[in-house]
């Protein structure tokens, strides 16, 4: 079939044809908005589960529903080596930018200031003018190097001059997980006071499982958050992601060619997108067979085992890969950290270093005490596929 008209994009972040499973998530985001709108500030909504479920699809569409409202909206993904402070910083400078005029009102003038603070707060020799003379403006003062206190002043700043357009700031977070605790604990208390404070502003973080608890153990107020559990998709919503995008396309799927990407794909979306892509190449007909399908399973099958996997299984170590196998075949689901150690003839507190290593690359995470389990769904047959 044309390539050119394959509707299928396997990718990260990557939103699909047919954005289907959502409607809860995205309802919830657009009343929060509309309550900002009206002065009510929600509490942050935070969207964790394993890789390859849709977050980052997921929060991205919420960026997309903010600016669709004329929000002024920051989304950046934590890590990389790079401190929350400079994302959310460089963040801002392009929505700033985009509204900064000679007609500026005083709270968007005191906003730009603030921000041309801020920057200098992590980048001494970076400047920001923004094209305008703000020596008379008030603001600034987000240079204090405490980052809650910089951070509380430049949001609440920014916020207040959105505001004054009868709108809000949008800060989304991907990645989560990999901020510092301190970060963590900063953007919990930041949120806390735009909430109580009724600024126009709202928090929206996704990450791996373990995020919850990580927030609640940097603050205990975090538990008000607004958690939604994204998990793979139901029966009827994997056929839906399927099935709209060819449709639209003109072409349909034969019954037995659904459900076998179906269940090969365990009900993921990226899985799915990327079966589906893979089955629509190789199909010829304006319908898609059991054997198109099941040769785009293989054919899809070895490019997730190329970069989905392998991108994460390369990032190992001797000791890590090790570690790993042993948590099969029961990792998927969770298995517990004494019967690794017994498989592997070591103590639970020497292998404590690698497990602690695993789960801060995002590998592995604990469910419930005692427990370890992939954050990658499929880890179990794809670490089976590799030589020992």
């Amino acid at each position: 079939m044309d390539a050119v008209r394959n509707p299928y994009v396997p990718g990260a972040g990557r939103k699909p044809s047919a954005l289907v499973g959502r409607d809860a998530e995205l309802a919830a985001w657009s009343v929060a908005l509309q309550r900002c709108e009206r002065g009510i500030t929600d509490q942050p909504l935070v969207l964790f589960g394993l890789r390859g479920v849709g977050k980052t699809v997921l929060l991205t569409q919420l960026r997309h529903d903010a600016q669709a409202r004329n929000w002024l909206v920051v989304q950046v993904e934590a890590g990389a080596g790079r401190s929350l402070r400079e994302l959310l910083g460089e963040g801002l400078y392009e929505p700033l930018s985009d509204i900064a005029k000679p007609s500026a009102g005083q709270r968007l003038l005191r906003a730009l200031r603030t921000a041309v603070s801020f920057k200098a707060s992590y980048d001494a020799a970076g400047t920001w003018t923004f094209g305008l003379d703000l020596a008379d403006a008030s603001g600034g003062g987000a240079d204090s190097g405490i980052l809650e206190t910089d951070l509380k002043r430049i949001i609440k700043d920014v916020a207040l001059a959105a505001g004054e357009s009868h709108v809000g700031l949008a800060v989304l977070i991907d990645e989560a997980q990999d901020l510092s605790s301190d970060e963590l604990t900063t953007l919990a208390v930041v949120a806390q006071s735009a909430a109580q404070d009724n600024w126009p502003v709202l928090f929206a973080m996704a990450g791996l499982p373990r995020l919850p608890q990580t927030l609640a153990e940097a603050k205990s107020y975090t538990e008000r958050f607004q958690f939604s559990h994204i998990e793979r998709l139901s029966t009827e919503d994997a056929k839906a992601a399927i099935l709209r995008p060819a449709d639209a396309e003109g072409v349909s799927w034969a019954p037995d060619a659904l459900e076998l990407v179906v269940n090969s794909s365990g009900r993921y979306p990226y899985f799915i997108q990327q079966f589906g892509q893979e089955a629509w190449n190789v199909a010829t007909g304006s319908q898609i067979e059991q054997p198109d399908a099941r040769l785009g399973v293989a054919l899809g099958q070895n490019k997730l085992d190329s970069g989905f996997f392998r991108s994460r299984w390369d990032r190992t170590t001797a000791a890590e890969k090790k570690y790993l196998r042993a948590m099969c075949p029961e990792g998927d689901i969770g298995v517990g950290s004494g019967e690794v150690a017994n498989r592997l003839r070591k103590t639970i507190n020497a292998l404590g270093p690698v497990r602690a290593n695993l789960i801060h690359k995002g590998l592995v995470y604990a469910p419930d005490h005692g427990i370890i389990a992939f954050t990658v769904p499929g880890m179990t047959e794809f670490i089976g596929r590799q030589p020992e």
